[in-house]
């Protein structure tokens, strides 16, 4: 891996929605580790340091909205910049991860172009 490959964790329970994703974000030249559930997330995310996390609100084992909390709440992992990633579109719950420290909340179906404009801005 090259050193300023950015590095991006990837939380989705949705297997063509990451392949989709995988290869998208590969094409574009991010590293891109993959989980399938919650289990585990924020422990690599503390040991690895990703420079953006993007998470599922529903998983199984761990929901993302616990995983950014943990993840906010920790001064080591604070600064890390997630983008919220879900079907659930109820205006309490997008309140609530902005306020739980999401940096953007996208809803699905989405689309990957805008996606990827936000990430670029977020990674810089």
């Amino acid at each position: 891996m090259s050193e300023n490959k950015k590095k991006i964790f990837y939380a989705e329970d949705s297997d063509s929605l990451v392949k989709l994703m995988t290869y998208k974000l590969q094409n574009e030249g991010y590293d891109i580790t993959v989980f399938t559930n919650g289990e585990n997330v924020y422990e690599t995310v503390i040991a690895e340091k990703p420079d953006l996390v993007i998470l599922d609100l529903m998983m199984p084992i761990k929901d993302g909205l616990t995983i950014l909390k943990e993840i906010k709440s920790n001064p080591e992992t604070s600064s890390i910049p997630v983008i919220m990633l879900t079907t659930n579109s109820e205006e309490d719950t997008i309140l609530k991860a902005l306020e739980s420290g999401a940096n953007e909340y996208i809803t699905k179906p989405f689309s990957t172009a805008v996606l990827l404009a936000k990430i670029k801005k977020i990674l810089g």
